[in-house]
């Protein structure tokens, strides 16, 4: 008994030196995060009802538009990671992606058609392709190799502590404003153009050792050759795992279908988002003293379970662990696929491995989408669940034997 507590205590006293060792340029990027996340969300929590209810859209359609933007989002990641890298600075361009994005909140309140919000939504993702590959990349150049997981995961903790006080500043402004989603838009753009403000002035390029290799044509099949097999192995088993991963657009239609009321639809992301903040952190710290493989199939498994609660538990409860569910695989993924990158990726092409991995990612998350909108058109919701939770399972038996493969480059913690 003396001894559990004695462990106890030493765990409370380490955590937070974890925490005081990330520095303080990974900080500044987790709240610039969590400040866009938030205006995002506040947009996103609401779009696909706005879609569906005003402005008449299929749920096809809800697919389409979220695999076309988050597949646009990928395939720009390509190029500004591989710029990145031959500029050997990632400032500059993860200021102009979160810039991008901010100028484009004010178009969602003022958009009357499908087609105004089908651009303003592609504009949006092409700011956070601008900003995506070389923010990883900053990520992994500013942290230290024995705190990468921990960094990733501090990172998308307040990334998705944003992505829930989003939809929370949603409710109560549906509330305030007797349900005027146009208006409540409006109030989305305040943190968006925070969050530009903080990254102008708050984050700044790690530096850089004058005797480093700098990629001189990063997309080349010269350069593209000098990364490793275990970081393809990595963008294989993501490709995988994300055609079981639909868009969470499907979580909100779900929970209209159940007869969530339209003020308290934005619940379902506040649910899954807090979930996700709180296990991301964990996980990381997790990834830094445990195998990778093994977190990553634990993680593929929630998400079975997830699919499975959404399509027969009934009522607003199998709602809710559905989503709670969706959200602990998620903390339990997305940082640590990132940190996997970070570990197989050359230095030097950091921004060009993370853009190649968010491509094919991106474009399995197009796939997947489209596929849910079409089985939920054609079939029901049940179908759609069913239907992701097959997928898991196939890339789990798919990926236990090539994830046994991944180890980690980085030295042994300390």
């Amino acid at each position: 008994m003396s001894q559990s507590l004695e462990a106890t205590r030493s765990a409370t006293v380490k955590a937070p030196s974890v925490l005081r060792r990330i520095p303080p340029g990974i900080w500044a990027l987790g709240m610039v995060s969590m400040l866009m996340d938030t205006s995002s969300e506040m947009i996103h929590a609401l779009l696909p009802v706005y879609l569906v209810g005003t402005l008449g859209a299929s749920a096809l359609a809800v697919g389409v538009i979220e695999g076309i933007a988050e597949s646009t989002a990928a395939i720009t990641k390509v190029f500004s990671g591989a710029l990145s890298d031959w500029l050997g600075r990632r400032k500059l361009l993860v200021a102009l992606g979160y810039g991008l994005a901010a100028f484009t909140k004010p178009v969602f309140p003022l958009a009357s058609t499908l087609g105004w919000v089908v651009a303003a939504r592609f504009v949006d993702r092409v700011g956070k392709g601008i900003r995506g590959a070389p923010r990883d990349a900053l990520i992994a150049d500013l942290a230290p190799a024995e705190l990468r997981g921990a960094s990733f995961g501090l990172r998308q903790s307040l990334d998705t502590t944003g992505a829930f006080l989003g939809p929370v500043l949603a409710i109560a402004l549906m509330w305030l404003t007797a349900d005027d989603i146009p208006r409540v838009f409006w109030f989305a753009v305040v943190p968006g153009l925070a969050a530009f403000a903080l990254v102008l002035f708050g984050v700044h390029d790690a530096p850089r050792d004058r005797n480093s290799r700098r990629a001189r044509s990063p997309l080349s099949r010269a350069e593209l050759a000098r990364l490793p097999p275990l970081y393809w192995g990595v963008v294989v088993i993501a490709a995988v795992f994300t055609l079981a991963r639909f868009s969470e657009a499907f979580l909100v239609l779900r929970a209209q279908e159940l007869g969530l009321g339209l003020v308290l639809i934005p619940l379902v992301l506040v649910v899954l988002n807090v979930v996700y903040a709180l296990s991301s952190y964990p996980v990381g710290v997790l990834a830094d003293r445990f195998d990778h493989g093994s977190l990553l199939a634990l993680g593929v498994l929630v998400l079975v379970l997830s699919d499975l609660a959404l399509a027969f538990v009934g009522g607003l409860a199998g709602l809710a662990l559905g989503v709670a569910l969706w959200g602990l695989h998620m903390g339990m993924t997305q940082g640590l696929l990132a940190a996997m990158v970070a570990d197989a990726a050359p230095t030097d092409l950091r921004g060009t491995a993370y853009g190649m991995f968010n491509l094919v990612s991106g474009l399995a998350l197009l796939v997947a989408s489209v596929v849910a909108g079409g089985l939920w058109d054609a079939f029901g919701s049940r179908a759609t669940f069913l239907a992701g939770a097959g997928f898991a399972i196939v890339s789990l038996l798919a990926l236990v034997p090539v994830a046994r493969r991944v180890r980690r480059s980085r030295p042994a913690p300390h």
